[in-house]
């Protein structure tokens, strides 16, 4: 077989399109894999509509990657045909920018992100540098790893990394595509944990994934029902409204954190006098080192974590992506080539 298929967008908003391609072949350091499962992650929207800079056309979007190796480049060693791995949002770093010299690669200056600086998983085949690969653990499908490669492994460091330890109270605000992973590695970590979102609809579901506390924001003030608990130590908003976001900071107890991994680009509602009179904190929290997504499908594995999934053939790309952006799907769209 010398040839793959992609869903490409040819111009800056335009429709996805099944085109055909020549087999690519890995250059020195990287390999070719055979893709088994891409997750279609909201982020995929910014590279699709030109909002990141340097990007060109046709585009081949996917940042959240599983498959396994099939061809590699010169130089390539620890690393077998045959091997399955997930590439995520972490592409590859440069290694010699400041971040990167200080050991810092998820902040890399020149980072790699796949359907931004080479092209992605929505094919049948891709090219990644050896940086980039995580291993997949036995105990996980292909289609169950690949969201773990960005959603995933951004909701598990997000509490890994933070001040809360076993047994302090937790929140989560939103329990959609992130949130619904977030509150699974909340609870499985020890956390004593709360989810938040609008409406009594998403109670059950809360509950069934770990939960021990449930918040209807939109019948009762998030900050006072996080206080009435003690206050949190951290709070997760991984909702994309940044009015929705702030509104856990009157709930942190002093010293808590609010860790935001939602975006929006509205400013979110935040004085000085909320963080200063109790040493509260608001962190911006990037994703993870392809180590750090080793570490959470593992942990996923072990713990019996899984991502709700709906997966599609790679032709019906605008489908999925469309039922991605209405915010219907529950809870990852995945290509399945």
């Amino acid at each position: 077989m010398n040839s793959m298929r992609v869903a490409q967008v040819s111009e800056p908003g335009g429709p996805f399109e099944i085109v055909e391609r020549e087999l690519p072949e890995p250059g020195p350091g990287h390999v070719r894999i055979a893709v088994e499962a891409s997750g279609v992650c909201h982020s995929d929207a910014g590279m699709v509509h030109n909002a990141f800079p340097d990007l060109s056309f046709p585009l081949v979007a996917g940042h959240e990657v599983a498959g396994r190796i099939d061809a590699l480049g010169e130089g390539v060693r620890h690393w077998a045909v045959g091997d399955r791995v997930e590439v995520g949002w972490f592409g590859g770093h440069c290694g010699h920018c400041p971040p990167c010299r200080e050991g810092d690669f998820i902040v890399c200056r020149n980072l790699q992100v796949p359907g931004w600086r080479y092209d992605g998983g929505y094919a049948t085949h891709m090219v990644a540098p050896v940086n980039a690969l995580a291993r997949i653990p036995d105990g996980l499908t292909a289609v169950e790893a690949a969201p773990l490669g960005c959603a995933g492994v951004t909701t598990y460091n997000a509490f890994r990394k933070s001040a809360a330890r076993p047994g302090d109270l937790v929140a989560v605000i939103g329990i959609g595509g992130l949130g619904h992973l977030a509150v699974q590695y909340a609870a499985k970590s020890g956390l004593e944990t709360v989810a938040v979102a609008r409406g009594e609809d998403k109670r059950a579901l809360a509950m069934e994934l770990g939960a021990h506390h449930y918040i209807d924001s939109a019948a009762t003030d998030t900050a006072k029902a996080l206080q009435a608990l003690g206050g949190a130590t951290a709070v997760l908003a991984t909702a994309s409204n940044s009015q929705a976001m702030a509104a856990g900071a009157d709930g942190l107890r002093p010293c808590g954190e609010l860790i935001v991994i939602g975006i929006d680009d509205q400013p979110l509602p935040i004085t000085p006098a909320q963080l200063i009179l109790s040493a509260r904190s608001v962190v911006g929290h990037p994703s993870g080192t392809s180590r750090d997504i080793e570490h959470t499908m593992n942990f996923s594995a072990l713990a019996g974590i899984r991502p709700m999934t709906e997966t599609v053939p790679l032709e019906e790309a605008n489908e999925a992506f469309a039922r991605m952006m209405s915010g219907a799907a529950r809870f990852r769209m995945v290509l399945v080539p």
